[in-house]
């Protein structure tokens, strides 16, 4: 199975609308559509052909005191520690699939780091900095598209933190 760099014209419409914001932020990468699946980190590893670690997966949840949409990007290999991220932005829940679609606007599985219809909280797992580049999704479950950890930074202008789950 080989990987396609897609043009616009043949993304699915929230892929399109990614590619749209790393054209106006002027990013040098293309949106790259997975043969297969995408949606966890592993599947999409697999089909790039890189360490799971490189992965940068969306993870949503949503703050009890204000319904706010928090999102935590972090390594594909590392767990998110629910309680680091509840010490820097208040108490959390969990994010249904209708919360994430209605607060971020993409279906979970193809969740973008950018783009989001609402203000969004956001942090960014300090394990990622380690890399030279990253993949996050690009709206669509098999879409997604290349950055370094600082572009990473710089789009999302989100603080760097210490959030994986860590063993004692």
């Amino acid at each position: 199975m080989s990987l396609s760099e897609s043009t616009h014209s043949v993304l699915p419409e929230t892929a399109q609308r990614v590619a749209r914001l790393l054209q106006q932020l002027a990013h040098d990468q293309s949106i790259v559509m997975l043969p297969a699946t995408g949606k966890t980190s592993a599947e999409a590893a697999a089909g790039l052909g890189c360490s799971v670690a490189e992965i940068a997966k969306s993870i949503v949840f949503r703050r009890l005191s204000d319904n706010a949409a928090v999102m935590v990007v972090a390594s594909g290999s590392n767990r998110v520690d629910e309680a680091k991220v509840a010490a820097i932005v208040g108490p959390l829940g969990k994010a249904d699939a209708k919360f994430v679609k209605e607060k971020i606007g993409y279906a979970i599985g193809g969740v973008c780091p950018i783009g989001h219809i609402e203000k969004t909280v956001m942090l960014i797992d300090r394990d990622l900095l380690q890399y030279p580049a990253v993949w996050a999704a690009a709206g669509h479950p098999h879409a997604v598209f290349k950055l370094t950890p600082t572009q990473l930074v710089s789009m999302t202008e989100a603080p760097v933190v210490d959030i994986a789950l860590r063993a004692a």
